[in-house]
C-alpha cells in the first residue's frame, strides 16, 4: 500500500531523531510516524476506523515486537488528565491586563516673522487621561550635527517624560542656517529677544503652550553644547517664559560675537560675566576633561546667575560616584529664602558628552551620572512665579 511506503520512509527518517527514553517515548514516536503516513494516504486514524485500519496496524506492530501489548491497550483507553488545581479562596480577583500605552512623537514646524523652524514634540500617553490636567513642557536643544531623533535617543528624555507626564519639544537646526547644524549662539542677532533663533524657539514654545494643556508656570529649556549655549540665551532673553534652564557642556551668555571669538570662548579664554535682569534657576553639567568646551565655561555660567541681582550663596557640596562609574562633585547655591536656585555638577574624567546618556544617540557618556533625570528633578522643583 502507498501509505505503507510512506510509513517505511518515515521510519527511515525516524532513525535520525535524537535518542529518547524507551517505552512510552518509543510508542509515541511510532504512533506519530503511523499517523503521518496515514494522513499522507488520506486515511486519518479516528474512532470511525476502530477495528479496521487501526486494529490491523496495532496487531501487526505488537506481533513484530514494535509495540508492547500494554501500550496497545493503553492506546485504546482515553487519556486521563489531572484535575486542575483549585482556585484560591476569596478574596480572589481577576484583573484585565492592558497593553502599555505609548506617547506620540510628532513632527511639526513653526513659521514666524524671523523664519521657519522644524521640530518634534513628544506627547505622553497620560496627556489624554485627564482633560483638566496641565502638563510641564521641556524644550530640548540638540548639539552640533545632531537631530531631534538623535538627541531624544541619547538623552532618553522621552522615557522620563512618559513617567512624569510632561511634553518635550525638540527644535531642529537646519543645515541652511548652520552647516554643522549648530545653533548660532555666538551671533549678536541670535542673542537678543525678538530676533533670530531665540524668537523662533520661543515661538515654538508659545505655539505648544497655546495648542496643548501646558502649565505656563512650568516651562523649561535645556541643551547640549551649542544647544546649551542657546538655552542660556533663552533664559536671559525670555525669563518670563522659562522657569529654569539646563546647561550641559555649554557657555555663558554673550561669550562670543562671531565664529572666531566663539572658538576662543570654547577654549575658555574669553568667557565673560554679564549681569542678567532676572535670576532664572539653572542646573549645569560639565565634564572636567571636556576638550571641546572648556569647563571654565560652566564656571562662568554659574557666575552669571550669581550676578542677577539676587544674593546667591553656596549652601551644599557633595561628592559621589555614578552607578556607571564616574565620580562627580555637586554644589548647590541658594537664595536668601534657602531655595536652591543653582546646581553645579562637575563630572570627573567626563568629556564633551551628555552624562548618563544612551549609546543609541551620539555624544553620550553612559558612565556618568544621569543628567536627564537630575535636570528633570531640578526643573520640577521650580515653577515660575505667577
Amino acid at each position: 500500500m502507498k501509505f505503507l511506503d510512506n510509513l517505511l520512509r518515515h521510519r527511515g527518517k525516524a532513525t535520525a531523531t535524537p535518542p529518547q527514553p524507551a517505552g512510552v517515548a518509543l510508542d509515541a514516536r511510532i504512533s506519530t510516524i503511523i499517523n503521518d503516513a496515514l494522513a499522507s494516504a488520506g486515511l486519518a486514524r479516528g474512532k470511525h476506523q476502530e477495528g479496521g485500519v487501526n486494529a490491523v496496524i496495532d496487531d501487526a506492530l505488537t506481533r513484530a515486537g514494535l509495540r508492547s501489548p500494554r501500550a496497545a491497550a493503553d492506546a485504546a483507553q482515553p487519556m486521563q488528565l489531572p484535575h486542575p488545581p483549585a482556585l484560591p479562596a476569596p478574596p480572589f480577583e481577576t484583573r484585565e491586563v492592558k497593553p502599555q500605552r505609548r506617547g506620540q512623537f510628532l513632527a511639526r514646524s513653526f513659521a514666524g516673522p524671523t523664519g521657519t523652524l522644524a521640530y518634534k514634540v513628544y506627547v505622553p500617553a497620560s496627556y489624554e487621561a485627564n482633560a483638566t490636567r496641565r502638563h510641564p513642557l521641556l524644550v530640548m536643544l540638540h548639539g552640533c550635527t545632531q537631530s531631534p531623533d538623535d538627541f531624544a535617543a541619547g538623552t532618553r528624555m522621552n522615557a522620563l517624560a512618559e513617567q512624569h507626564g510632561l511634553l518635550v519639544a525638540y527644535p531642529a537646526q537646519s543645515a541652511n542656517a548652520n552647516g554643522s547644524k549648530c545653533w548660532n549662539w555666538f551671533r549678536p542677532q541670535d542673542q537678543v529677544r525678538g530676533k533670530g533663533e531665540p524668537a523662533l524657539i520661543a515661538g515654538i514654545t508659545a505655539q505648544l503652550a497655546s495648542e496643548y494643556r501646558v502649565d505656563p508656570a512650568r516651562i523649561y529649556v535645556a541643551g547640549l553644547s551649542a544647544g546649551a549655549a542657546m538655552a542660556v540665551v533663552l533664559g536671559r532673553t525670555y525669563p518670563e517664559l522659562f522657569a529654569a534652564v539646563g546647561v550641559h557642556s555649554g557657555l555663558p551668555y554673550r561669550a562670543a560675537h562671531d565664529v572666531g571669538s566663539a572658538f576662543a570662548a570654547m577654549k575658555g579664554s574669553a568667557a565673560r560675566t554679564t549681569t542678567a535682569d532676572a535670576l532664572v534657576p539653572t542646573i549645569v553639567f560639565h565634564g572636567d576633561r571636556d576638550h571641546t568646551v572648556a569647563v571654565a565655561n560652566g564656571t562662568a555660567v554659574i557666575a552669571q546667575v550669581g550676578h542677577a541681582g539676587v544674593a546667591v550663596t553656596r549652601t551644599r557640596q557633595e561628592t559621589g560616584t555614578a552607578v556607571g562609574g564616574r565620580s562627580y562633585t555637586r554644589t548647590d547655591y541658594s537664595d536668601a529664602s534657602g531655595r536652591v536656585v543653582v546646581e553645579d555638577w562637575r563630572v570627573h574624567g567626563g568629556g564633551h558628552a551628555w552624562m548618563g546618556g544612551s549609546a543609541n544617540g551620539t555624544y553620550t557618556d553612559p558612565q556618568g551620572p544621569d543628567a536627564s533625570a537630575e535636570m528633570l528633578r531640578f526643573f520640577l522643583q521650580h515653577a515660575r512665579p505667577a
